[in-house]
């Protein structure tokens, strides 16, 4: 992270404030989901912040090194101020969880939209701030189908305004918006019944306050004290709280879409007549789409016929929530153990779960964020939680989600799967009855004494270890690194499983991916029962999971 304070809003103050507002947002989190009442109160509007711009400094980051990666001496040492907020706005917006979030998003792509414009590409001045805020309140109004005074879009637009009237440099504008948003959080509760009953602020306007604070300290090196918004009111658990409306939609439908902007238009008011809390943010060909309803498939379907839905997450409210009884949930006791694993695969998560795991998706190009790790750990509800990343790239994200669930009090050991298929090994002779450390060891030697390989289809042409490929080779990886080059599925996946049992095995697995060819499983597993005595096979189906073909040897 970038030395703070900073002058002007160039690059390196965007990525210093990412990284500030993360870290704010970490500290606040519990605080923000403990007083999450509206517009459902699901306890999760500071997780979801958080993992929002978890994404967006994560984009950011990524252009930063890709920068230096190319940059090579030749040019600036940091890319332009443009190139960094679009980042930062697309990594949102691809990132974007919950209402709060999905609003939060839109606030930062209004922002880019103007620091993008700017005449100098190097930086803005107090001038540019001002108008990015405003333009910032002003599209995530109108992104919002019915907005509700005393929520997130409250506090904005007071933020804006108190920034409108600023004299000075970027950190005085910023310190007026954000006192701006100070006091507008402070009289959400008179503005939103559901919250002047619970004697809490507004949940997605805390956040917000928390980014502007954040945005303060980057451009004045001074960390506001937030605790003096809560001076009026109680942080009291919102399990006691009923909704305003009575019994509301029993869905969150969330997913990104590739459309165009006419298309659009038509889905919001085909999802304004589904359901509510209606959130549409994006534009030039991507949004993302947020609604509470109670038909998730017919909201699902109103993507497919506006574009291209992706990246679909469906979350029911459960029994005991607001939408339901409205009464307060008994505590849950803890289990003892719990695994939680990542995997590439509908079809692989199936498997984890019926083996009793907690699963985290990981769809092609898509890995999950350490924030994601960590609701996992905590929906395992467990004292103690194996953790299996099942990736080689995921190492140093599963070791921050395990820190900080240490943090909370979780034991956590971490096991560095680096595929699925030494998860489902170390599965398998996982014991809950064993002490801990036991178990911890017998399912680290079964991962490790399990061999992995991946059949898959080359994007680009690239160097390889085993040579030079081209766009659409069949690439067979052992161990991570591309051992076979060929034109044809069977062919290569048979080379790369002889290379694997020439070391010796007793068990082979196969997790196939929905593009593998028909066919496939039956020609490994002849091939298997004729050269190779007393080795057993079993096969999976995998999904959707980026590689065709998924190989295990132990």
């Amino acid at each position: 992270m970038a030395q703070v304070p900073q002058t002007f809003f160039d690059a390196l103050a965007v990525r210093t404030w990412c990284g500030l507002a993360l870290e704010a947002l970490g500290r606040a989190r519990e605080e923000i989901d403990a007083i999450n009442v509206y517009p459902v109160a699901d306890g999760d509007t500071g997780t979801n912040l958080y993992l929002t711009v978890e994404s967006a400094a994560a984009a950011v980051d990524a252009v930063f090194i890709g920068h230096e990666a190319g940059s090579q001496g030749a040019g600036p040492s940091v890319p332009s101020l443009a190139d960094a907020v679009r980042a930062m706005s697309h990594g949102a917006l691809i990132g974007a969880r919950g209402n709060s979030g999905t609003i939060l998003a839109q606030l930062l792509r209004g922002m880019a939209q103007v620091l993008a414009a700017d005449s100098d590409p190097s930086h803005a001045d107090a001038s540019g701030l001002r108008l990015a805020l405003r333009q910032a309140a002003d599209s995530a109004r109108q992104a919002v189908a019915h907005p509700v005074e005393g929520t997130i879009l409250t506090v904005a637009s007071a933020a804006a305004d108190a920034a409108d009237g600023a004299e000075g440099d970027c950190g005085s504008v910023a310190r007026a918006a954000y006192e701006g948003a100070r006091a507008a959080l402070a009289a959400t509760p008179h503005q939103l019944a559901v919250l002047e009953r619970a004697g809490v602020v507004d949940a997605g306007g805390r956040g917000l306050v928390t980014v502007l604070a954040a945005l303060v300290e980057t451009f004045t090196g001074e960390k506001p004290v937030l605790t003096a918004v809560h001076a009026h009111v109680a942080l009291d658990s919102p399990g006691d709280c009923a909704s305003p409306e009575g019994a509301g939609p029993a869905f969150e439908v969330i997913y990104l879409l590739e459309a165009e902007d006419a298309a659009v238009a038509r889905l919001r008011e085909r999802l304004d007549g589904l359901g509510d809390s209606l959130v549409v943010v994006g534009g030039d060909g991507l949004w993302n789409v947020h609604v509470h309803v109670d038909d998730a498939g017919a909201a699902v379907e109103a993507g497919v016929e506006a574009g291209r839905p992706y990246r679909i997450r469906i979350t029911h409210f459960g029994a005991g929530d607001v939408h339901t009884t409205g009464a307060e949930r008994p505590p849950r006791e803890r289990a003892q153990r719990a695994v939680v694993a990542v995997v590439p695969g509908q079809g692989l998560a199936g498997l984890y779960t019926e083996a009793g795991a907690t699963t985290v998706l990981a769809r092609p190009g898509e890995p999950p964020a350490s924030g994601e790790l960590v609701q996992a750990v905590r929906r395992a509800h467990a004292r103690e939680v194996v953790l299996l990343p099942n990736d080689a790239d995921l190492r140093h994200t599963a070791a921050a989600a395990a820190e900080q669930a240490r943090a909370e009090g979780i034991r956590v050991a971490l096991i560095p799967t680096r595929s699925a298929v030494q998860g489902i090994a170390a599965l398998a002779v996982h014991e809950p009855e064993r002490r801990f450390d036991e178990d911890v060891v017998a399912m680290t030697s079964a991962a490790g004494a399990t061999r992995y390989a991946e059949v898959a289809v080359a994007e680009r042409q690239s160097w390889t270890m085993a040579g030079i490929c081209q766009a659409g080779d069949v690439l067979g990886l052992i161990d991570g690194d591309v051992a076979v080059i060929g034109a044809d599925v069977f062919a290569a996946a048979e080379t790369v499983l002889d290379r694997m049992l020439a070391a010796g095995g007793e068990l082979v697995t196969l997790v196939l991916g929905d593009e593998a060819p028909d066919g496939i499983a039956e020609h490994l597993e002849a091939r298997v029962r004729e050269s190779y005595l007393a080795v057993d096979t079993v096969v999976y189906r995998g999904g959707r999971q980026g590689a065709l073909l998924l190989i295990g040897v132990e």
